[in-house]
């Protein structure tokens, strides 16, 4: 556990790059907002958070239902406990103005439908 990484994860990085490729100007881990998101985009009000589908209990997904066979319970307890702190950050954005993107790690497969889905929900957010 000591190996994973909290910032600067290959689909973080992927998703920056769709971001950055768009043109939009953003900040990365920004500590002193609710949940530390990703990215932040400052103009148009946007934290989107990065989730790894395993980690984030990504349901519909074959890698967030899927759980260690070793020490189960603990690893069931702990994705609840990150769910649970994701959806508390997430109304904590929301009630301070912020729109709120979740972006899981097994949609940056397909990066041309992230780049379309980003770009429509940036530029919609930031013609409020």
């Amino acid at each position: 556990m000591s190996l994973i990484r909290g910032q600067d994860t290959r689909p973080e990085i992927a998703a920056r790059k769709i971001i950055d490729s768009l043109g939009y100007r953003f900040r990365t881990n920004v500590r002193s907002m609710p949940g530390t998101p990703d990215i932040v985009l400052p103009r148009p009000k946007v934290a989107i958070f990065v989730h790894g589908c395993f980690w984030h209990g990504h349901h519909g997904c074959a890698k967030g239902r899927t759980l260690p066979k070793t020490r189960r319970g603990f690893w069931k307890v702990k994705i609840e406990q990150n769910c649970k702190r994701d959806r508390s950050a997430a109304r904590r954005l929301r009630h301070h103005g912020w729109s709120v993107l979740e972006v899981w790690e097994c949609k940056l497969a397909n990066r041309d439908a992230l780049r379309s889905y980003l770009k429509r929900f940036i530029d919609k957010k930031g013609n409020k």
